[in-house]
């Protein structure tokens, strides 16, 4: 039974868009889960756009009620805060991310997305560089040491396009409705704030043997 579970809860998918705060938060904390917990890591980038079409929703920083739009932005600084992550709002927020996301998948294809995937989260959260720009992408991988230009080149690509595409509408059927999203089996959690049932749901400690 211990063997059994071990097995079956020895992951959790990562669904997120780098144009989402609280995906980079999340993000922050990953390596730890992975490290009290004993999980592997499945990073999956989709289009948090399409999914706001799929779905009806919409980012919290459109919120048309002004009150609570305040207040979704104070929650963002108590976050970072607590984490003690360094965080800077990106003056080009909103972006679209369309073209991020499928270089994404074009880095995952030539198999450079843990550096790939480090680069744009500092770039966009910290550095607030215009990653909405294909120019700008390439230019930051490159100043990073990978082939910018191969990669965006890449991520204009069928293939690219054919992933990132496939990723979202995946998240869609299986109820993702925002981002970060994490599973653990076929339990669905939602949301930075959410990441301590995550870890309860693989069982700390438990799948390290």
């Amino acid at each position: 039974m211990f063997e059994e579970r071990s097995k079956r809860m020895s992951s959790v998918e990562f669904f997120y868009d780098y144009g989402s705060p609280y995906s980079y938060l999340a993000d922050t904390r990953l390596a730890g889960l992975a490290a009290r917990t004993g999980a592997s890591l499945l990073y999956r980038p989709l289009l948090l756009g399409g999914v706001f079409k799929a779905t009806g929703n919409q980012s919290p920083f459109v919120e048309p009620v002004e009150a609570k739009r305040r207040y979704f932005s104070t929650e963002l600084r108590r976050a970072v805060s607590r984490l003690g992550v360094t965080f800077e709002h990106n003056p080009h927020f909103p972006i679209n991310t369309l073209a991020l996301m499928r270089a994404a998948h074009a880095a995952v294809a030539l198999d450079v997305f843990d550096r790939f995937h480090a680069t744009i989260y500092r770039a966009f959260w910290t550095v607030g560089s215009n990653l909405g720009d294909p120019g700008v992408i390439e230019e930051v991988l490159r100043a990073a040491g990978l082939d910018g230009k191969e990669i965006v080149s890449l991520s204009r690509e069928d293939e690219s396009k054919a992933a990132l595409r496939a990723t979202t509408d995946e998240a869609v059927a299986r109820g993702v409705f925002g981002a970060p999203t994490f599973f653990v089996d076929d339990e669905m959690f939602f949301g930075n704030d959410r990441m301590d049932l995550v870890e309860e749901a693989l069982g700390s400690g438990d799948n390290q043997g």
